[in-house]
This record gives structure tokens, sequence and C-alpha cells, in this order.
């Protein structure tokens, strides 16, 4: 009996000891990244944290009628001039992104990169993804247009941006973001340099489609302008869509005010008012090959 008893309180122990581990187990924090905070690497106009698995290819159209204004004269902005740029993303590793394009307005070349330093976990350790993003684009319209001053150095500008981003629940993420624009050289009465901030998000409302909408404003410090009071000071650029995603494909439609596709154009150069018919509409889409 004596020894009946002594086996079943070692077996006791055991059984609450491995309980206990088991439980502990359980309580670590999952570490593992939170799925898809956003559908693409693009939001409207705005970069997100957003890079597709390593060794993947991504094609991208970026798409812009003319504005509304003209109304029905020129089908509110469809036989307007538009905008269009062509890209092409590759993601050398899971966090880093490497890519180029080619842009109709002012027949930009552009290179980019994109890099998460911190990425969202699903455990809450990690609260916030951090991303990296950076483009230099070189302005290739003729002499004839620009002028012989804007030599090879003259015609590139360039943008960096910080991210941050924070994917709510399964329907909700927002992220939020501060740039700074330079161009090498511009037209009188135009900023060499400009910094922003900017806030986009999307809701999604099925399992392939969310609402989109994003924000990027201008900010006019006294210590960068080179003219005081501005001579020309760009418009905030305000869009809002929608977007379809599957696996390998994500369309976005939407009503915006900036005309450029570049990050640094709309920063820079952007004079659609939005609350004068400057609006205008796009459209993205995205298409992934992995390899």
């Amino acid at each position: 009996m004596k020894k009946r008893i002594q086996t079943i309180l070692v077996l006791s122990v055991i059984f609450l000891l491995s309980g206990n581990a088991f439980a502990q187990e359980e309580e670590e924090p999952d570490m593992s990244p939170v799925r898809s905070p956003f559908e693409s690497g693009l939001l409207i106009d705005k970069q997100t944290m957003q890079i597709p698995y390593k060794n993947t290819l991504e094609f991208q159209i970026h798409h812009r009628f003319g504005t509304l204004g003209n109304g029905v004269s020129d089908m509110f902005g469809l036989y307007a001039p538009s905008n269009i740029r062509l890209g092409l993303n590759y993601s050398l590793s899971d966090d880093f992104m490497v890519g180029m394009g080619a842009t109709k307005g002012k027949k930009y070349t552009d290179l980019q990169a994109k890099y998460n330093v911190l990425k969202q976990t699903r455990g809450g350790t990690v609260p916030v993804s951090v991303t990296l993003y950076g483009n230099a684009a070189i302005d290739g319209r003729s002499e004839d247009m620009l002028g012989e001053e804007f030599s090879l150095y003259n015609r590139l500008v360039y943008f960096g941006e910080i991210i941050v981003s924070h994917k709510f629940d399964y329907y909700f993420s927002l992220q939020a973001s501060a740039s700074f624009s330079h161009a090498n050289k511009v037209r009188e009465g135009y900023e060499h340099d400009k910094a922003a901030a900017s806030v986009a998000g999307k809701y999604r409302v099925s399992a392939q489609s969310s609402i989109i909408a994003n924000t990027e404003f201008p900010l006019h410090i006294e210590g960068m302008q080179e003219n005081v009071p501005l001579n020309i000071e760009p418009e905030p650029n305000l869009g809002v869509g929608w977007e379809i995603s599957t696996a390998t494909h994500v369309f976005q439609v939407f009503v915006a005010n900036g005309y450029g596709i570049i990050n640094q154009e709309n920063v820079m150069y952007n004079q659609n008012d939005f609350s004068d018919d400057g609006w205008l509409i796009g459209f993205n889409i995205t298409r992934l090959w992995s390899f």
C-alpha cells in the first residue's frame, strides 16, 4: 500500500510539472509576423510595409487619368492627358526588395529599394512594423524642354521615407510616415527640399475587398525653405478607393488629387486642389510571380 501511494504521488508530481511546462510553453508570445497588414506594397500613392516573399518578381502598373475639372468635355478626365508608370520589383529576401520603373510624366526612370527593419509580431512583443523606403529618379525630357542647364546631375530627384504601421485586427491596418524629397535643380520659385507627413490605411470589408485611403501633407518648415513666404505651395495629396486582392493580383481603383506617380513628384509639385475640381481617377495593378 505504501509503495502504491508513493508511486501515485510521484506520478502526480510528474503530471503537475509537465502540465506547468506545457502552460509555460503556451504562455510564450507568438514571435511570428502578423499576416498581411496590407495586401500590396502600394496603397494608392503611398508605399506600405508589404514586401513579397523572397525570390518573388512583382510587376506594377500605375495609371492616372486627367482631372475632373473639364467635366463631360473630356469625359471627366478619360480623354485628358494621362500619366502611367510601369515597374518591376524583386524580393532579395522576405524583408528587402529592389526595383525600377519608367513613368510617362517627365519621362522619369527610377530605381527604388525597401527594407523592413522591424515586423509586428502576432504575440504583440513587437507592436509595430518599421520600414525604410527610398528611390532616385532621373528626368528624361529633352534639352529643348528643360534647357541646357539641366545636365545629368541636375536631372536627378530623390525621395526617402520611414514608415511605421500597425495591424489592429483582421479588418483594420494603419500606417504613418515621414519623408524627405530633394531635387538637384528646380525651376524658379520651387524648393529644392521638402519634408512631408502621411497617414494611410485600409479597412477590410470581405475576404478579398477593402476600403483604402491615404493623405500626404507637404510640411512648410521655414528652416528648410529657400523662399519665405513660399512662392509656389504644393497641395496636400488625398485619395480614397477600393481594393480587390487575390493570391497573385491586387487591383486598386480610386479618386485622388495627385497626378504625379513617383512620391517626390506629388510632394514637391502637386498643384491639383482637391476642393476645386482637382480630383482624378486612377488605378494600380500588381502581379506576382514566385521563383
